[in-house]
């Protein structure tokens, strides 16, 4: 599935994909604009759990899209923010962000 394409045919303005985290570079809320984020657990073989924890802090909706089977850290830590299942339809994936965006909870997918 295209995201950057299921995303921008949401709505979306700007689409910016990350395949690692290196790509953020040092300081990535100075470097970024960050509206919303759809997060892989892990990218580049890397955690995500840092970055997701300073988007929380700063206010900003995400939801994560993982293939991991165990999600249950990730509910823990992140109470409220759905968890989007691998495999998963566009339109599954763009409704939990949408409701996250509108400060709604969606039920998380299993």
């Amino acid at each position: 599935m295209d995201v950057e394409q299921t995303c921008l045919d949401w709505g979306a303005d700007k689409v910016t994909i990350i395949r690692a985290l290196d790509q953020l570079g040092q300081d990535p809320f100075r470097q970024h604009e960050f509206d919303s984020a759809i997060l892989d657990v892990r990218l580049g073989g890397n955690s995500t759990v840092e970055f997701a924890r300073e988007l929380h802090c700063r206010g900003i909706p995400f939801v994560f899209a993982t293939g991991m089977s165990d999600q249950n850290d990730f509910a823990t830590r992140f109470p409220g923010v759905a968890i989007v299942s691998k495999p998963y339809s566009g339109e599954e994936l763009l409704k939990m962000l949408v409701a996250a965006i509108d400060g709604t909870e969606l039920s998380r997918s299993a």
